[in-house]
């Protein structure tokens, strides 16, 4: 059992809630019985921490756990995961421009598992998908999906013969009821404020927006974003 937060081991891996390290040593946190649960499933775990005598985890005291853990409340369990390699891409992708929100990106992960998407690639100035609290808000579906971050203009130019881009557009895009969407394709999505830049939209095959009733003047991106899919899942 670990009890003194000045353990060697406690020290380094409290440093990953810090993105500078995290990208250092490759290495995440991940906190709570069900998104522990996941990452075991997936055998991404480098080292299993709880508060009570469990198979497989290392016992540490509630001060430790305070000191490893990223939330006011510290959990009971918390895993140190390595970071998932990316694989080849086998069907539609998602490509988030310039993402900010935490909260949207988590949501947005579990709604690309949930409608079929295989690949999200992300922009270079998108949140970091190992932020706390996208990981939380993902439900531990990041584990499921394969996470690419890259210059998405220039991923977008080297898929471009072989998948349909399109992006949103809420001025001169075609209605989504309208859309017949060609597979596979890539869905670009933008910042929460200033939505898809021009720099990226320029290579949309397709520009698309979601009819609404007039009085909203706009949706949150991970609402707009999991309505997207849906349509496109059908």
């Amino acid at each position: 059992m670990i009890t003194s937060v000045q353990n060697e081991r406690v020290k380094e891996f409290a440093k990953l809630q810090m993105k500078k390290y995290r990208d250092k040593m490759h290495q995440f946190i991940i906190e709570g019985e069900h998104l522990v649960e996941e990452a075991l499933k997936h055998g991404e775990v480098v080292e299993f921490f709880s508060l009570e005598e469990r198979e497989n985890a290392t016992q540490v005291s509630s001060e430790v756990m305070k000191k490893l853990s990223g939330l006011t409340t510290p959990p009971t369990v918390l895993a140190v995961c390595k970071m998932m390699d990316s694989r080849e891409i086998k069907g539609n992708v998602l490509l988030l421009d310039g993402l900010q929100d935490p909260g949207n990106l988590g949501t947005i992960i579990r709604s690309a598992v949930a409608f079929g998407i295989d690949t999200i690639v992300a922009s270079f100035h998108t949140v970091d998908v190992y932020n706390t609290k996208v990981l939380r808000s993902s439900e531990g579906m990041l584990f499921r999906m394969n996470y690419i971050v890259t210059d998405i203009r220039d991923f977008i130019k080297s898929k471009e013969q072989e998948m349909t881009f399109y992006t949103t557009d809420v001025l001169e895009g075609t209605s989504l009821k309208e859309v017949k969407v060609k597979k596979p394709f890539g869905l670009i999505v933008g910042n929460e404020g200033a939505g898809v830049s021009d720099e990226v939209s320029q290579y949309a095959h397709e520009k698309i927006h979601i009819s609404m009733n007039p009085a909203c003047e706009s949706l949150n991106v991970a609402m707009a974003t999991s309505i997207l899919l849906h349509h496109f899942y059908e």
